[in-house]
């Protein structure tokens, strides 16, 4: 039986490109705003599209993150793009004023928190090509280690960044003024602060890869 594997339709913008880009590494995709389908999904992927505050409050009210987090303690595997990765964390600052919050509590999946980047040092948001350097536990990952991605240029879109993540989930790093997150690893969460689906070759090789993982689990 094929794995289904939902893309999450939280109501901020167009998914074809994620779509498209699985489709074609041989996953069956379905776009759904349905926290049913995504209970019931074999694997499930969060794209990068609008603001944090914004989409975590969608996905609590329509009840899309509880069913995300009742899917990853069964461990059904996450790969978050861009946003997407953010929100697996605790918390976020971007949009929580207009919510009348300082901070807006995230899936809380992993300690650490999505703050924006220093525009003291550098152009907000940062846009376009960037260099990607795998971390000790990246090198050592069974996952990002085969992948011929370390030193690789992917494709950037953001002006929010993740800190405090513990060290042994993040696999890859990029430098724009200082140091950032931009691919982690815990168990069946996968993610990547650039855009795979619009990286070319290299961005190719990681979503093809998730979609293998995907087909090769077997669930007990």
């Amino acid at each position: 039986m094929s794995k289904k594997f939902v893309i999450v339709d939280y109501h901020k913008g167009n998914l074809s490109s994620v779509a498209r880009a699985f489709s074609h590494a041989g996953a069956q995709v379905y776009i759904s705003d349905n926290p049913q389908d995504i209970r019931m999904a074999d694997a499930i992927i969060v794209p990068g599209v609008g603001a944090f505050a914004d989409a975590i409050v969608y996905m609590e009210e329509s009840g899309q993150a509880d069913a995300i987090r009742s899917a990853v303690e069964q461990k059904v595997p996450y790969f978050g793009i861009c946003l997407g990765m953010q929100v697996v964390f605790e918390r976020g600052n971007e949009h929580a004023l207009a919510h009348d919050t300082s901070w807006t509590p995230g899936l809380g999946l992993l300690p650490g928190q999505c703050i924006r980047l220093n525009d003291a040092q550098v152009k907000v948001p940062h846009m376009g090509w960037n260099q990607v350097e795998l971390t000790p536990v990246g090198k050592a990952s069974t996952f990002a280690s085969h992948l011929d991605i370390d030193d690789a240029n992917m494709y950037f879109t953001h002006s929010y960044v993740v800190t405090n993540a513990p060290e042994e989930v993040v696999i890859a790093t990029t430098s724009y003024g200082d140091n950032f997150v931009c691919m982690i690893e815990h168990g069946s969460i996968f993610g990547c602060q650039f855009h795979p689906e619009k990286s070319s070759a290299a961005g190719e090789r990681i979503i093809n890869a998730f979609v293998r993982h995907v087909h090769d689990r077997n669930v007990t």
